[in-house]
Order: C-alpha cells, then structure tokens, then sequence
C-alpha cells in the first residue's frame, strides 16, 4: 500500500467513527451527565432519604407519588429498578398504577440514578435494608413489590426478609434465574472498570439495541440511553465505570435463584420470552454461550420453583416489556394487584 493509499485508508476510519457519532447525536443528542445526575429532569419530583455507608453519609434518592384521589385507594407499590436503569423509566408505570388508586415509591438505589455512589461493597441484603429503612421512614408497613432486572433480584431478597410487608411480588424479566458464575469465569475488578471506563454513547446504543431489543431501535428508547451515554461523556465517568464494575460485580456473585423455593408471598412472573441476557456471557465457554440467558426457558423453570408462582410470557418481546409491549406488560401486572386489593377489600 502506497503512503497515498494508507493515508486514504486512514482517512476512511477516521470519517467512519465522526459518522457514526454524528449520526447517534442527530437521533439523539447526548448529554454529558454528572453521577448525580443534576442536570437530568425525572418525571415526577425527587426527595432524598439521609443514610450511612461505611461512615461515609450517602442520599437515596426516591419519588413517592400519592394515588388518583378520584378512585379507590388500593394500597403501595413499590418498583425496583434494574442496573442500567434508574427510578425514572418507570415514568409510565407510575402513571397507570397511581391512576388505579395506587400510592407509587421508587427509590433510586444507593450506587444509581440520582442517590450517591460511594466506592464500597455492594449487595443486595443491604439494598433491601435501605428499602425498608425508606418504607419506613414513609410510615409505609405493606407493600406490593414490582422489581425488573437486577430490580428483580432484590424484590426476591426484599420479599424474603421482609416477608411480613409484602402483599405482593411481580418480577418482570428479572436476572438470576441461572447461576453465571457456575459457567462463566470470574471477571477481576481492575479489568471490570478497564471495560466499563471505554464504553462510548454508541457503543452503550449498539448494546441496549441488541441486548433489549433485537436490534430494533425506536424514539421512545432513547430515555433509556439518555443516562449511561451521558454518563460516559461526564466529568464522573471514571467514577461511574467503578461503580459499575462493582455492582456487576454483586450480580454476578450473589444469587437469588437457590432461594427461591423460600418465598412465601404470592407472585407472579411477567416473561418476555425473547430475551436471551446473561451477565459475562462473553466469558463463556462457545458451546456454554448458546445456553444462556434463555427466558423462553427459565420463566418456566422460576414458575416451577417458587410456590403457586403464576408466570405470564410474552412471545417475541425482550428484556424491558414495559418498554417494548407496555398494555401487555401491564394487564397482567394490574389484574394481579388488583386481586390482591379485591382480597383486601371483601
């Protein structure tokens, strides 16, 4: 190749990566957030909850929205968000559900969202501790619990040390219906932060569009990108790519799945069936790879385990029903809570 040539060939990546950066900034133009996500609006308006971590004092931030004073009162929910998420993209579940009669809180978990991000061990029984220190702070002693994702996790963990506070338990799309680290090889955290510290806007864009959606990106996605891309063009993004590595970390070394069978509330699983995530499955041996993540396959076998659990699926959506098929994410959800409150009522 002549210098001529090579200089051509250089030129073509170089205008190939400004493209697509322009093109991700035309669809959606990006943010730079800081990890309190000051310049970030919610839907509905934020408090915060004064808590302790290893000395050091933290803010949860959480919103408690009061129920339609028009219907019924039926009672609180609670929604659990998952890891790449925050309180906010339940913006349009807490509609409907305060609609209902609902009284509506969603904490940001310590580590997400708006609430502070200390650098310490993070785990799931002391997210549920500081959930239940904000319920009850709020003077709330019963609670139905909707928790996605990772949010599912913690519902599970919630429900089983609070048993006596939870009505309640939906888990839509939760993680750890399979043990990771039984077939994917430990990630150290030093490489962990490495990984998250080069995520760019369009890489996090490209991920969420195949991981959540089988690479059909719509405008009303883009919330979702909104935070995790503005947090890897903000002033904290180094701070973040540790906190990130460190809570995947509590994912991945913390499952809920063997205790299962413990649970003692009602619940009811809501399953997209086409999605496939699985934390590290990019360590995975090749033949393991194909074995993961499979929804379509462990909603059943969750349904199996945990006692009169009911599970609805969702052919042909993915990880975020809410986002995805949001009236058949949440007939389920509101014919299950509404039971409960007929229950109560009679």
């Amino acid at each position: 190749m002549t210098p001529s040539q090579q200089y051509l060939s250089s030129f073509a990546i170089l205008f190939s990566i400004l493209l697509s950066r322009v093109t991700l900034a035309a669809d959606n133009p990006i943010q730079p957030q800081d990890k309190l996500l000051s310049d970030y609006e919610y839907p509905y308006p934020v408090k915060t909850l004064e808590l302790s971590k290893l000395g050091q004092p933290v803010a949860m931030a959480y919103m408690d929205i009061i129920a339609n004073k028009l219907v019924r009162s039926k009672g609180t929910v609670l929604l659990l968000h998952g890891k790449n998420f925050s309180g906010a993209y339940w913006k349009d579940s807490i509609a409907a559900l305060t609609e209902q009669g609902y009284r509506v809180i969603t904490p940001d978990q310590v580590g997400f969202g708006k609430s502070s991000k200390p650098l310490m061990q993070y785990n799931l029984h002391g997210m549920a501790t500081d959930t239940k220190f904000l319920l009850d702070k709020l003077k709330v002693d019963q609670v139905s619990v909707v928790g996605h994702s990772m949010g599912g996790m913690l519902a599970t963990r919630f429900s089983l040390m609070y048993p006596e506070m939870v009505r309640k338990l939906a888990l839509v799309n939760p993680i750890g219906l399979e043990d990771w680290k039984r077939v994917v090889p430990y990630e150290p955290l030093e490489q962990a932060i490495l990984r998250e510290q080069a995520q760019t806007p369009g890489g996090i864009k490209s991920y969420m569009s195949r991981a959540y959606f089988d690479g059909k990106w719509r405008k009303s996605y883009d919330s979702l990108l909104d935070i995790q891309a503005g947090w890897s063009l903000g002033p904290d993004s180094k701070h973040i790519a540790k906190i990130d590595a460190l809570t995947s970390e509590m994912v991945f070394t913390q499952p809920v799945i063997y205790e299962f069978a413990d649970l003692t509330v009602p619940t009811l699983l809501i399953i997209g069936t086409r999605d496939r995530t699985a934390i590290g499955r990019a360590r995975a041996a090749e033949p393991i790879k194909k074995t993961l993540g499979r929804y379509d396959l462990l909603g059943k076998k969750a349904a199996a385990i945990i006692p009169d659990a009911k599970l609805t699926e969702l052919d042909g959506v993915g990880h975020i029903p809410q986002f995805e098929a949001f009236n058949d994410y949440f007939e389920p959800l509101s014919q299950f809570l509404n039971e409960e409150s007929q229950q109560d009522s009679d």
